[in-house]
């Protein structure tokens, strides 16, 4: 039998899930496919070209045939740091907000943001690759992963509007950003993955992967450590999928998903 086919993106606030398979236990176990977008990741997973992949959670809604790994997620506890919207002025004064084609549950709750909580009646276009150039010809711009997490250190005269804090500030609940789903026609190739064990050991070797992306991203190393330990959880608790239900719930009334798994249905695969 042919080992799987792993697809993940390896910004920092993925990269203690994706070690394991990269330098530890588990790169032998399967063939992983690293350094893409979150939204690419769905795509793979969609089309069959991977039989895991940590996806968005907006797409667990749209990719039929999937069974979630329980228990683990990119989520946030209280601010997440790496999704973010950055403006030069309130949000409240937004009319045109440009979002980040490489995310997909963040142009999601974006959307769930402006048009139902803050009910601003906003027009959306992707952002250019050029981020200043961007910022010039929008109200606020949707950044996300790595470049989200160097202007929300380094901000300037930027507004930087963390989309998790903003989430439960008007649900009261942390959210879940993205989680392992693996295609149900792959589960048994997919039987010697661990990805629990995964997990455990990418946390464990954060002393040796913080130096090298803190110099990468020309951050500071206990900043990064807090970003990943603080505002980071890898858990996917009861709490997050009470989360999750809302969220699919206010995305389907605004029709951009066509239908939404069960909350038990997705408390049952997570136990």
């Amino acid at each position: 039998m042919a080992i799987p086919r792993i697809a993940a993106s390896t910004y920092l606030n993925s990269f203690p899930l994706c070690y394991s398979f990269l330098y530890g236990a588990q790169r032998d176990r399967c063939e992983f496919v690293g350094d893409i977008s979150p939204a690419r990741c769905a795509e793979l997973l969609k089309s069959g070209a991977v039989d895991a992949a940590l996806i968005p959670s907006i797409e667990y809604q749209r990719i039929p045939d999937l069974e979630l790994v329980p228990g683990i997620a990119v989520a946030s506890r209280d601010d997440v740091r790496s999704v973010v919207l950055l403006s030069h002025h309130p949000l409240a004064e937004a009319r045109l907000v440009a979002l980040d084609p490489k995310s997909r549950t963040s142009v999601v709750l974006t959307r769930i943001l402006f048009h139902r909580f803050l009910q601003q009646d906003v027009e959306f276009r992707d952002a250019l690759p050029d981020l200043e150039q961007t910022l010039e010809e929008a109200d606020a711009v949707l950044l996300i992963g790595d470049p989200a997490l160097r202007k929300a250190a380094h901000p300037g005269r930027l507004r930087v509007y963390d989309l998790a804090r903003l989430w439960k500030n008007h649900t009261g609940f942390p959210f879940a950003f993205a989680f392992w789903a693996k295609r149900r026609s792959a589960l048994e190739r997919l039987n010697a993955i661990d990805f629990r064990s995964a997990r455990a050991e990418g946390l464990a070797a954060l002393d040796r992967i913080l130096p090298e992306r803190a110099r990468e991203l020309e951050l500071d190393v206990d900043y990064l450590r807090a970003y990943l330990t603080d505002g980071i959880t890898y858990d996917l608790t009861p709490e997050h999928l009470r989360s999750l239900d809302l969220f699919y719930s206010l995305a389907r009334e605004l029709g951009l998903i066509e239908h939404i798994v069960p909350a038990n249905d997705l408390e049952q695969v997570t136990r």
